[in-house]
């Protein structure tokens, strides 16, 4: 079980969440805070193993929460609650797992929870995060959201369940940065996760792979290689 502390200084905004995280059978003790220092109290009388901070509190925010708890030897996972996506690349800084904006989703909390869990797995390595833009917006990503990249010139398109994102790195730099985190090329235009890869179909068409539900093409040359990847995972061609 996951014992958690919310903390927010608007006390329906810590009902709402605690209410939320209480019908996610994963999560044990649910602690309530309505400011920084009632937040840093609570943690040092009570086990916590994750805190879900509101950023913006009266006299101690979340973020100097986080900076007070990461310097303790076993300091719980943090994330952060917020209606602002300014603070996002400060909160990534300090090792923050999650980065949830206000009004929550049900599911996108479980996603946050299912995080904690594989954080708090013994030799669980911390997520590796993507910087992009979005207009005048930085925002933090986990690669292990990515389920493929599409070329687009100089620039590769990041898609993810959410959303895509465009950032200025070539295809062929990311086939060889992110190959032992099990991202395989299958096109020119294409680098797939394999953890998200649906199946393989063989056709009069050309084969092509599903993943997260779009179809992609796999170049002639490349399908050796991707059906020896896909054979070892146990994903089979389809005819």
């Amino acid at each position: 079980m996951i014992n958690v502390l919310v903390a927010d200084d608007e006390l329906p905004a810590v009902e709402e969440l605690a209410f939320l995280l209480g019908r996610d059978d994963r999560i044990g003790a649910i602690h309530r805070a309505s400011s920084g220092a009632e937040a840093l109290r609570t943690l040092e009388t009570e086990s916590v193993d994750a805190v879900f901070l509101d950023i913006h509190m009266p006299a101690l925010s979340g973020l100097d929460i986080a900076r007070a708890i990461s310097r303790s030897s076993n300091p719980p996972a943090v994330v952060f609650v917020t209606a602002d996506e300014d603070c996002a690349l400060e909160a990534f800084d300090l090792a923050a797992i999650d980065y949830l904006l206000k009004p929550l989703r049900a599911e996108r909390l479980s996603r946050s929870v299912d995080r904690i869990s594989e954080l708090i797995k013994e030799g669980t390595p911390a997520p590796e995060m993507i910087t992009v833009d979005l207009g005048s917006t930085t925002r933090m990503i986990r690669r292990d959201d990515v389920s493929y990249v599409q070329a687009q010139g100089d620039y590769a398109r990041l898609h993810t369940a959410e959303a895509s994102y465009l950032i200025r790195v070539p295809l062929s730099d990311l086939e060889q940065k992110w190959a032992d985190a099990g991202f395989i090329r299958i096109h020119r235009s294409y680098l797939i996760a394999l953890n998200h890869v649906g199946h393989l179909k063989l056709s009069a068409t050309g084969p092509s792979v599903t993943v997260a539900g779009a179809e992609l093409p796999i170049s002639r040359r490349h399908l050796p290689s991707v059906r020896d990847k896909l054979h070892s995972t146990r994903i089979r061609p389809q005819g």
